[in-house]
């Protein structure tokens, strides 16, 4: 007698375990996990997943690894309330709740053969990673690698062995700057923005991928369309409350859309009359 095959239910968490725990920062740490079930997450760069944590409830997390890495996954978590208070009091060996991955991705695939310029900001570096890492692990696919980086300060740099690991690469242009230094910091001063006229950059080769806060994107568009790159070759990963990941909460919305479904990556050009949106 033939069985049926089980769907597995985008609301129901599949059971992780916490492999490893780093401290990255005062309020940000690195969780590597698996999937209990032996499964690859199977994300894309730029997707997220949903946390959960039995009696306390569940928090949207974007991925910060890229999907070439096998056997585990990695997220980095700002605490910042009471999932996120709560995942940072667990250790190596501890169980946790996912569902997912959920969401639009940077277009990877689609890129190969342009040059690619990420723009990060701040924690916007946790999702941006899992792309960056991508294409430096097909490098020959794509042209030039440039990355700029800016963090508030010094201490919030994060990943800060992988930056110095981009810096050395004679493959990759590595930019970084800081809002306010510290007497250990002699890079770069000032918004991301100031790295701009570092870069020569092609407008018919180019593709951007920009993560960072609200504040950032405005300011950042309006120095890549003085640099004549198309609205239609600008992506960018919008932060909202995405609660329930499927897009039926409401929690996300903007105008008709739902971040968590027709997002949290947008290509500019599709969101440019949403003034919400940015």
């Amino acid at each position: 007698m033939a069985t049926e095959a089980v769907t597995k239910s985008i609301y129901l968490p599949e059971p992780a375990t916490i492999l490893n725990v780093e401290q990255m920062t005062q309020t940000e740490n690195l969780f590597e996990l698996k999937l209990n079930n032996g499964r690859e997450l199977g994300h894309k760069p730029g997707q997220f997943i949903e946390l959960s944590i039995m009696g306390i409830g569940e928090a949207p997390i974007s991925v910060s690894s890229s999907p070439t890495k096998e056997g585990s996954f990695e997220l980095v978590v700002r605490k910042v309330g009471r999932v996120t208070g709560a995942l940072h009091s667990l250790t190596a060996g501890s169980e946790v709740g996912i569902r997912g991955p959920f969401g639009t991705n940077f277009p990877a695939y689609d890129l190969e053969g342009k040059d690619i310029l990420f723009v990060g900001g701040g924690i916007g570096l946790v999702p941006l990673r899992s792309f960056i890492n991508y294409v430096l692990d097909n490098r020959k696919n794509y042209g030039r690698v440039i990355i700029l980086f800016g963090a508030r300060n010094p201490a919030e740099r994060l990943f800060p062995a992988e930056l110095a690991e981009w810096a050395k690469r004679e493959d990759v242009e590595f930019f970084e700057t800081v809002d306010r230094a510290d007497e250990s910091w002699t890079g770069n001063v000032g918004v991301i923005t100031t790295l701009f006229p570092k870069v020569e950059i092609d407008p018919l080769s180019t593709v951007c991928a920009i993560v960072g806060p609200p504040v950032m994107y405005k300011f950042v568009v309006i120095e890549l369309r003085e640099r004549k790159i198309p609205y239609e070759n600008i992506y960018l990963s919008l932060e909202r409350r995405m609660k329930c990941g499927v897009g039926k909460c409401g929690h996300c919305q903007i105008q008709d859309l739902y971040v968590c479904k027709d997002g949290p990556v947008f290509r500019f050009s599709d969101i440019q009359e949403y003034k919400e949106a940015i």
